[in-house]
């Protein structure tokens, strides 16, 4: 089934009514099956922005849309069946099992009496060989690598079997093998099962490499908006980001992005 498309309108948002607006109004559409990633430095109002759009927060100003839909109007159960949030950085003390873990994406789907039929445990198996953490079942959540439970937490997001998968920063603290993994995994389920990806990402290279669509945000704006190409330019990450970096051709004539060091901008 095609995802819905996800649109927000004049969406502004403060999180006190004193304190200054974290996203000035803005507009936003994701077409069904894109996958889109979010590029900002720290506090530009990235993960405030995500939270919006998984229907978390409610915004002062605007609106969220989904499948044409008013998202305030959607009974959340409906609403976590269509769209999946996968937080950054939530930590699981408590020491369930990772098919446990996965098992939660399916409390959507309870009947009226607060139950889960049978064909549930085959969801969170399939969900669980799609994310390559299947030998992980019995295994504690407490026990696994960082690596481990973010795969996981994906899985989990796909049981709840929606159409939009919505991350903060899903490869942070991982290393370079853990982040391709993911970023593969991610890549993998936007081709094959057509879900709508939108990721904020802190990886400018693989911004490029996985996404067909990149939004750079800055102070709760947008500041370009369009494919790799025309984001990943010299001058727009000079002013994004606050450094000098080349850009040069790479892998599918994508970007690739190479930081200039201070004692090479002085030479």
């Amino acid at each position: 089934m095609t995802p819905p498309r996800l649109q927000a309108q004049g969406l502004a948002f403060s999180y006190t009514p004193d304190s200054p607006q974290v996203l000035d109004p803005l507009d936003l559409d994701l077409q069904p099956g894109s996958f889109v990633g979010l590029l900002g430095p720290n506090g530009s109002g990235k993960s405030t922005l995500l939270k919006l759009l998984a229907g978390v927060l409610r915004p002062v100003q605007g609106r969220v849309h989904l499948g044409g839909e008013d998202m305030s109007r959607i009974p959340r159960g409906r609403l976590a069946s269509t769209l999946a949030f996968v937080p950054q950085d939530v930590q699981v003390w408590l020491p369930f099992t990772c098919r446990e873990v996965v098992a939660m994406g399916r409390y959507v789907h309870r009947s009226g009496l607060g139950l889960l039929d049978s064909g549930h445990d085959e969801v969170v198996r399939r969900c669980m060989a799609d994310t390559g953490v299947a030998d992980l079942a019995e295994r504690r959540i407490t026990e696994v690598s960082g690596g481990e439970a973010q795969r996981v937490r994906i899985a989990q997001a796909l049981a709840q079997e929606a159409g939009i998968l919505v991350l903060d920063e899903p490869t942070s603290h991982l290393d370079i093998s853990f982040q391709v993994e993911v970023m593969d995994l991610l890549s993998r389920l936007n081709r094959t099962r057509g879900l709508t990806i939108l990721a904020a990402l802190h990886d400018l290279n693989l911004a490029s490499l996985y996404c067909d669509r990149l939004i750079a945000l800055r102070q709760g704006h947008v500041l370009r908006d369009g494919p790799p190409a025309e984001v990943l330019e010299p001058t727009l990450l000079q002013d994004l980001f606050g450094v000098q970096v080349e850009v040069q051709s790479g892998p599918g004539r994508r970007p690739r992005i190479f930081l200039v060091p201070t004692e090479d901008r002085k030479a």
